[in-house]
């Protein structure tokens, strides 16, 4: 007999902390029809088949350390292994998506990252995923630390990116909204064509004397950005060479 047929799946989950992804995730599984219990604050002991841990990741060993034995424990942490919640039966899940502070986060279409330490843990990450359409997908313990760069580089260095290019517009008197249509087409682009066949501009066209005009206003207008425009100017022309 399989494993998961002598341990069904949970069928309740308590929410350990009571932040925007914990509250958000709560919603969006009760929603679901899950069997749900929180969110939950920290130290009060949970009831349910499964319980998941949405703390910082600094005190995601010491919430595991004050749940009972018994439960399936897991923790939303996309850079933390799994060893941290031993020696329960333990899973991972991160939903590869921004919660924002108002409003429920489209957790439909995206992706997550799932880890379990036996079969059936994993299989119930996996259930998780799915009930709220996400697109699970396994990352071992080692590639965590990657996995969860690549998403910060793809998220928070982005909204760092077009902050500095909010600036440097605002010194020539255009809006940040002028700016928007023109970062979501690059962005569907890449989505679409990946970064070496959408990118476009003067680098990509080999035009480095406009490049050296951009350059000198930067350095005149926003001097401290210098630094960052070099180099991404560097790195855009090391992709337009693998092309």
């Amino acid at each position: 007999m399989r494993e998961l047929d002598r341990n069904p799946l949970p069928r309740s989950c308590a929410i350990v902390g009571a932040g925007r992804l914990g509250t958000a995730l709560a919603a969006a599984f009760r929603a679901t029809g899950l069997d749900v219990e929180g969110p939950l604050g920290r130290g009060t002991p949970p009831h349910a088949d499964a319980v998941l841990l949405c703390v910082p990741d600094g005190e995601i060993a010491a919430a595991a350390a004050a749940v009972p034995p018994g439960p399936l424990v897991g923790h939303c942490s996309g850079a933390t292994g799994l060893d941290v919640l031993a020696p329960h039966e333990a899973f991972g899940l991160h939903p590869l998506m921004t919660v924002p502070a108002e409003g429920a986060p489209p957790f439909a279409g995206a992706g997550c990252a799932v880890a379990g330490s036996t079969p059936r843990a994993e299989a119930f990450a996996r259930d998780l995923a799915q009930r709220l359409g996400m697109r699970a997908t396994t990352v071992a313990d080692e590639d965590r630390a990657a996995y969860h760069a690549a998403a910060s580089i793809a998220s928070n260095f982005l909204v760092t990116l077009e902050g500095a290019a909010e600036r440097l517009a605002a010194t020539a008197g255009v809006e940040r909204g002028l700016l928007a249509p023109l970062v979501r087409a690059a962005v569907e682009n890449w989505a679409r064509l990946g970064a070496q066949h959408a990118l476009t501009g003067p680098i990509a066209r080999g035009d480095e004397t406009t490049v050296a005009r951009q350059r000198a206003a930067v350095a005149e207008r926003t001097p401290d950005l210098l630094p960052l425009f070099d180099a991404l100017a560097d790195a855009t022309r090391a992709l337009v060479l693998v092309a």
